[in-house]
């Protein structure tokens, strides 16, 4: 079991920056693939970026490609999504997400685990 918890949402200008951060309980986080999800009011949950158990490996959404970063620090149970360049279209809440074992996923329903979320918006 792993319990997540964002924080680092807020109110940012189109252009600004924001850093999400994701706390895990737990002793395990390194056994465990992380990601990031957003979902915007109307809209279905999409995937914004994924990072493997040891950090080497990430994937990307294409709409934040060159944007945004996901990074993770095991010794502190916490993975980061480094968000630069906002756009209004970047406005949504924004979840993490779990899954014991594996590489990275790009599809919600192989998490297992979600924090409850973090809203982002992004005035124009």
């Amino acid at each position: 079991q792993v319990q997540l918890v964002e924080s680092g949402g807020g109110l940012v200008q189109a252009g600004g920056s924001l850093r999400l951060s994701c706390a895990a309980s737990g002793r395990t986080f390194s056994s465990y693939a992380m990601g990031w999800f957003r979902q915007a009011p109307g809209k279905e949950r999409e995937f914004v970026a994924a990072i493997s158990r040891g950090g080497g490996r990430t994937n990307l959404a294409d709409s934040v490609k060159g944007r945004f970063t996901i990074s993770r620090d095991n010794a502190k149970n916490t993975v980061f999504l480094q968000m630069n360049s906002l756009k209004p279209e970047d406005t949504a809440v924004y979840y993490c997400a779990a899954v014991n074992g594996g590489s990275y996923y790009v599809m919600a329903y192989d998490y297992n685990y979600w924090g409850q979320g973090t809203q982002v918006t992004v005035s124009s």
